[in-house]
């Protein structure tokens, strides 16, 4: 396609795009030293709607983004057409618009930012990471523990869950460091025998060179961490370092750098704390041994 970027990665989806070309066109309005106000004139908008889309919050439309260029003096048509072909590409739906129905909108934009991610550090206090799930394990959880009712919209709940689990095996596939309370590889989420054999897929994956296991021991869970959350990085320089909670009804993104630092040293010393990835891998097979 004529102006794209054969330097993004592979795993760059329209929720990164977004976020990208919203940062982008930042950068422009500012070199030229044009108002927010302004802007947001120009494309028969209000100060609110340039301010989400410079976030990278809301879709953007062709025509919008070609105003914009021209106000900010972009008049080489190699560079107007690379930005619009960012603009056609991040409304591009993503694999996972499809399940829109049985997913919150605050997890489709997980979902889009995950598989765009060139790190994932994660924290468990529950249950084992969704990347890292078996099927039956996560049918466990999406059933509540009776997987025997799945409705078809668990299903496709299930399905989602799977399909996320692609990124692993992809070719730029993101490094993943999952840190796991001692508690989640007792909790018979299943059935013991979906534990057994969730605890043996951990093994497996954790001999992969872009998976990283460590387990919390007991003696020193709860004291540098009180929740479970996960830190996403990222190679493109235009997308920030975020953490993600997640709540019953909501999920909390947090980008100052304040907030990520305060999660990351948290996240070291939850590593030092925690069993080293051999030990861990020591660990794992002494519970399938037992299992």
């Amino acid at each position: 396609m004529a102006g794209r970027d054969q330097t993004e990665p592979e795993g760059t989806g329209p929720t990164a795009r977004r976020i990208i070309l919203g940062a982008q066109l930042r950068r422009l309005r500012e070199r030229a030293g044009v108002a927010r106000s302004d802007a947001a004139w120009s494309i028969r908008g209000s100060d609110s709607k340039m301010s989400r889309l410079e976030a990278g919050k809301v879709g953007f439309k062709e025509r919008d983004v070609a105003d914009l260029l021209t106000l900010y003096g972009i008049t080489d048509d190699a560079e107007r057409e690379l930005l619009l072909d960012t603009t056609r590409r991040s409304n591009e739906p993503g694999w996972w618009q499809p399940y829109g129905d049985v997913l919150p909108d605050w997890f489709e934009d997980y979902v889009g930012l995950e598989m765009s991610a060139s790190r994932i550090q994660t924290y468990e206090l529950m249950f084992v990471p969704g990347l890292l799930q078996t099927e039956d394990y996560a049918r466990a959880i999406i059933t509540s523990g009776h997987p025997d009712r799945a409705t078809p919209d668990d299903e496709r709940r299930l399905a989602v869950r799977m399909r996320r689990q692609q990124t692993l095996g992809r070719r730029d596939a993101p490094t993943v460091w999952a840190i796991l309370d001692e508690s989640v590889l007792h909790r018979p989420i299943g059935g013991p025998s979906a534990l057994v054999a969730q605890v043996e897929h951990l093994l497996e994956l954790s001999s992969l060179p872009n998976v990283v296991v460590q387990v919390l021991p007991f003696g020193l869970s709860g004291y540098a961490a009180e929740s479970t959350f996960s830190i996403l990085r990222f190679s493109e320089p235009e997308l920030p370092d975020l953490v993600y909670q997640e709540h019953l009804t909501a999920a909390v993104y947090l980008d100052k750098r304040a907030d990520v630092e305060s999660y990351s040293r948290v996240m070291d010393r939850v590593a030092v704390d925690a069993l080293t990835p051999d030990e861990t891998r020591q660990h794992l097979s002494k519970i399938v041994a037992e299992g």
